[in-house]
């Protein structure tokens, strides 16, 4: 069976895309969120007009797709129409969707104990897998594509090739991280992925990574909705209680704005529970219960 023949237009937004070095995932997106409206035109997307862009937002709200989808379709049509095809006067009419963006939830520290040491076999690969997404912050992509000479142990750093956005940056490498993985490889002896995948010459699935943490968290009694990017917040969240500068947290989790970071803020219940209430610096009588009444719980 023959291949389906690219368009030139796909081929141009593909190169387009590799020129600026966009990652593999977000040319996926891209690709994928222009075919989606060039399905709804009916014809082809380089006859677009503003009134068809504006139409297909309506349609996207109308069937109930959430802001972040949304926005992503407005990135891809935004690059299409901007990039890819000069259209700068249409790329303007697209509109991003505001939206509160969801608190991260975090694991208290034993929690996380726990959580490692119920990581399902085989040896100790996911141990070591969970134990880099939790130690070093990292994503679960970021995890799976670590080789073994990205530990750099003579410097005590993880190098990250390749992250979110096509970035390159050095991540920490704990002692306790380092026996692990130290542990992990004389089980694997790997020379190339640190996690193999079922084939050798592959590395291991995000999936599977995915796949074990909830297994995990099960066998520890744990919620359902625990993943390994939780680790990566629990990672944010517990360096910062330490009072680790919010900035040098940016550079380890690998952000672009700080605002990003600021926000594990709001989960760093150690300094929250610093922060005195002004109600306490009042001088006001202390009153009295009424005998039978139940204390505040």
């Amino acid at each position: 069976m023959k291949d389906k023949p690219i368009s030139d237009l796909r081929r141009r937004m593909l190169e387009d895309m590799a020129v600026r070095r966009l990652g593999e995932k977000t040319q996926q997106d891209y690709i994928k969120h222009v075919q989606t409206f060039t399905r709804f035109l009916g014809r082809s997307p380089d006859t677009a007009t503003a009134e068809d862009l504006r139409r297909f937002q309506i349609q996207e709200l109308e069937q109930g797709s959430q802001a972040p989808k949304m926005n992503t379709q407005v990135s891809a049509l935004r690059f299409f129409f901007g990039k890819t095809l000069g259209r700068l006067d249409l790329a303007h009419q697209l509109s991003r969707v505001d939206y509160q963006r969801k608190l991260p939830r975090v694991l208290p520290m034993q929690d996380v104990t726990q959580l490692l040491e119920a990581a399902p076999g085989p040896g100790l690969k996911y141990k070591a897998a969970l134990s880099i997404a939790y130690g070093a912050g990292l994503r679960g992509g970021e995890v799976v594509m670590l080789r073994v000479s990205d530990i750099d142990s003579k410097r005590m750093l993880i190098r990250v090739e390749q992250g979110k956005g096509g970035k390159d940056r050095l991540g920490i490498l704990s002692p306790q991280l380092l026996t692990v993985l130290r542990a992990w490889w004389g089980q694997c002896r790997s020379r190339g992925w640190l996690f193999p995948g079922q084939d050798p010459l592959l590395a291991m699935t995000v999936r599977q990574l995915n796949r074990a943490c909830h297994q995990a968290a099960e066998a520890a009694g744990l919620g359902t909705w625990i993943s390994p990017r939780t680790l990566r917040h629990c990672f944010a969240t517990h360096l910062m209680e330490a009072g680790v500068d919010v900035r040098i947290i940016q550079v380890l989790l690998g952000h672009s704005k700080l605002d990003t970071t600021a926000r594990y803020t709001h989960v760093a219940t150690n300094i929250l529970r610093t922060v005195e209430s002004p109600l306490d610096r009042l001088t006001l009588p202390i009153p009295i219960a009424k005998p039978g009444t139940e204390p505040v719980k």
